[in-house]
């Protein structure tokens, strides 16, 4: 991987090979998409789009992203944390020894408002990899803090550390920062701590979310941004909108002819499948985007599905000389197994779509998944019900269907 050339005059030059640094920079880029998802599905965003583009640049989409500077500063931090102790020994004024490097304090000042300096030891006691969960909490004085935990490789070298070193300062760094540095009263050996400073709830969130995702394994610069207005997307809305109402308007009005009373039944049930699926997306605060409408008008169609397995069913009864009451309780109860194998196939379906898929993929798998579990409800439940209650009261010596 590296090129050693040696001059005449006995300098030594050592470089990387052009395979080497290809290797080198395809694996930052891949790990930086990896954590980049991870700090991004923390936030709670809704069908994010991140993908590599060109040779050394990540294409991040946001749709309804309220607050831009939040999500730039928690993507743009490095969040690279260690714990190293502190060189008691010598001075931030004095000479520095080899083994030791001058810190900023992270939000601490002197009388001249400039940032405290810490002189550290540069060995790394415990890295933040071994960290396996990090959490916002408040201290006894009611203080913002952030909760860490360690997994059992960095409990064990946290407890060593701790044990051998009770009484010094012991810094914790977080990109080239000293957050804190505290001394070290007693040893730690459950493997967990907490980081202090002055955090608001905010802070103290975004910082969890950070050490939870991992370090990113190079800096990340912003070459561009750009806010799409609705402006922009408002022929494509105004399309799906379209495209949603002309398919509910056309599949009520096949119903109808086809199934007359019956038919009014299962658009209504068709209407109450809108309204729960709009209000599970409303409970999921999930953002609605071109995939996701169409999803929607996938399942308006699919919604009557089961109603039309149904209603054959029933007809078939009828034709075999059943009475109405007879020939609805078996068109149900004969057609509910079809019913369901059909929904739980597409179900399957829709779970691999958000599981499998990324951003606009994983929005049409949600409101795909949500709208199929609506429509068996209010398919099998709503409309039956609807059936069986105009059958008790009018009794009908034929079923108009």
């Amino acid at each position: 991987d590296v090129t050693v050339e040696t001059a005449d005059d006995g300098s030594v030059k050592v470089t990387m090979s052009a395979p080497a640094l290809t290797r080198i920079r395809d694996s930052a880029i891949n790990q930086s998409l990896e954590i980049i998802r991870r700090r991004v599905d923390e936030t709670g965003t809704r069908e994010p789009t991140i993908q590599r583009q060109g040779v050394d640049r990540i294409l991040v989409q946001l749709p309804g992203l309220e607050n831009p500077d939040r999500i730039k500063a928690i993507l743009g931090q490095t969040a690279k944390l260690t714990f190293q102790l502190v060189d008691v020994a010598s001075s931030p004024g004095g000479p520095i020894p080899a083994g030791s490097r001058l810190y900023d304090a992270d939000d601490e000042v002197d009388s001249r408002g400039r940032p405290i300096k810490y002189v550290v030891r540069k060995r790394i006691m415990v890295s933040g990899e071994q960290l396996i969960d990090a959490q916002p909490t408040t201290n006894q004085n009611n203080e913002w803090v952030v909760s860490f935990s360690f997994d059992t490789v960095g409990a064990r070298r946290f407890g060593d550390v701790t044990s051998k070193n009770v009484g010094r300062p012991f810094a914790i760094i977080l990109d080239n920062k000293v957050v804190s540095a505290p001394v070290i009263r007693e040893a730690i050996t459950g493997g967990r701590g907490q980081i202090s400073g002055n955090f608001t709830a905010q802070g103290a969130t975004d910082l969890a979310l950070l050490l939870r995702a991992g370090a990113l394994p190079a800096p990340i610069t912003f070459i561009e941004e750009r806010t799409v207005g609705p402006d922009l997307g408002a022929d494509s809305i105004r399309a799906g909108k379209i495209a949603a109402v002309l398919g509910m308007a056309l599949v009520v009005l096949f119903m109808g002819i086809c199934y007359g009373l019956f038919g009014i039944a299962a658009n209504v049930a068709l209407l109450l499948n809108i309204v729960l699926i709009a209000a599970a997306l409303s409970l999921l605060q999930a953002t609605l985007t071109l995939p996701g409408i169409a999803g929607i008008v996938l399942t308006i169609g699919m919604a009557v599905d089961a109603n039309v397995l149904v209603f054959e069913r029933i007809r078939e009864e009828i034709a075999n000389g059943r009475t109405p009451f007879s020939a609805v309780d078996a068109g149900y109860q004969r057609a509910l197994k079809t019913i369901i194998d059909s929904n739980v196939t597409t179900l399957i379906a829709a779970i691999l779509l958000f599981g499998l898929g990324s951003g606009p993929v994983k929005g049409f798998g949600v409101t795909l998944a949500i709208g199929i579990c609506t429509s068996l409800f209010t398919a099998v439940m709503v409309t039956r019900l609807m059936v069986v209650l105009w059958l008790k009261r009018r009794r009908p010596q034929a079923l108009p269907i």
